[in-house]
């Protein structure tokens, strides 16, 4: 296996040196923290291929430096390891950007085929996607019109991803959105309604569109000649 720099984020000493000593006996180098300010301060002069981060930690939420790495733009894979087990906190640790979650108690075996996937799924996202004269970044979260940026939020650009990954597919707004936001839209079905519009002026003249269809939902495909 490629050597890969793991960051472990993790106040539990015991939990923290388990897990260093295996990943290292499975060929990763790794590094640890025992709070969010040692990692954001790891993070400001090194890049780790991956971070497994506990969402207590003395010194503030994890849920919280995850929403802060995301906005920055970051998309290094994060494995969540916890002990806050309930749908919702789920739900809460993938809606601030984690790529996966695992709670506490834990098996080791779990974890490291976990981890394993994020790295490989996480060397194949491709440096730029081009559609017409969109550009996407995904290393960097940005999308770029003739060489404009367009300066997203955060989920526009997860969404403008999502689709565009999904190109020429009819998405229902119920399955965008559980993807997309990863919880269950119950009553807010006007999300997507509205990203879409904010993505369609856009990307307008770029040479796709998004189109609706009553009962289908929506779809990225090429602009029909005029």
């Amino acid at each position: 296996m490629k050597n890969n720099l793991i960051l472990i984020v993790e106040d539990d000493k015991d939990i923290q040196l388990f897990n260093k000593l295996l990943l290292q006996q499975h060929g990763f180098d790794v590094e640890t923290t025992a709070t969010l300010a040692e990692a954001r301060a790891y993070i400001a002069n090194n890049h780790p291929s991956a971070i497994i981060l506990d969402r207590g930690m003395p010194d503030g939420s994890g849920l919280d430096f995850l929403s802060e790495l995301r906005e920055r733009g970051s998309k290094i894979p994060v494995l969540m390891l916890t002990g806050y087990a309930k749908s919702d906190d789920v739900l809460m640790g993938y809606d601030s950007g984690c790529d996966d979650y695992i709670t506490k108690p834990y098996s080791f075996g779990v974890l490291f085929v976990k981890l394993k996937r994020l790295l490989e799924s996480a060397e194949r996202v491709p440096d730029s996607v081009t559609r017409g004269l969109l550009v996407l970044k995904p290393t960097s979260s940005s999308a770029l019109l003739d060489g404009k940026n367009l300066e997203l939020a955060p989920k526009d650009y997860d969404l403008l991803q999502f689709l565009v990954q999904n190109e020429n597919r009819y998405l229902s707004a119920q399955y965008i959105y559980e993807s997309v936001w990863a919880q269950p839209m119950n009553k807010d079905n006007r999300a997507v309604k509205v990203a879409i519009s904010r993505l369609r002026a856009k990307i307008a003249g770029c040479g796709y569109v998004i189109t609706a269809k009553q009962g289908r939902g929506y779809c990225f495909e090429l602009a029909p000649e005029s």
